[in-house]
């Protein structure tokens, strides 16, 4: 069974009540139970985390290179100034999808730049929770057509 680890950085806990015109009303609570749900129906097992912290959050990453077969990361704020998530992200080598609720494309300038976006596999914005659940399918496609791959290989 494939392993994927969810990060959520900073803010992201006060999901619900947060200008909920720009990231909608549901809690990050309720998110997780919706990743939970497809990752049973898809068969790969999460482990969620949520951390307002940029060196927790890189630990977090580092650790999952020992078990994990994959990353869903919403940086949030961090996707516009953390060098260390993006050496983090590197540095284990794992596929990683970087995820955000709002189209950072479509706010203001400081907004539009991902230091994260360049060492992912892909980037999903602007699709409010459904775009962890897209990330889960993109993960799941991936590894599939990885182990399609290698049995041709041997």
């Amino acid at each position: 069974m494939k392993k994927i680890l969810v990060i959520n950085g900073p803010n992201l806990n006060l999901l619900g009540g947060r200008e909920p015109k720009i990231y909608g009303k549901t809690s990050l609570d309720e998110i997780n139970q919706m990743i939970e749900e497809r990752a049973k129906k898809i068969g790969c097992e999460v482990k969620i985390k949520q951390s307002n912290y940029e060196g927790e959050i890189v630990s977090l990453i580092g650790e999952a290179k020992s078990w994990a077969n994959g990353i869903i990361i919403n940086p949030a704020a961090y996707t516009h100034t953390s060098i260390a998530i993006r050496d983090a992200i590197t540095s284990v080598n794992l596929p990683t999808v970087e995820v955000h609720l709002s189209n950072i494309y479509k706010r203001e300038k400081f907004r539009q730049t991902s230091f994260i976006a360049g060492v992912c596999v892909g980037q999903i914005t602007g699709f409010g929770p459904q775009g962890y659940l897209l990330a889960l399918d993109a993960l799941m496609s991936i590894f599939e057509k990885e182990e399609k791959n290698e049995a041709k290989r041997n």
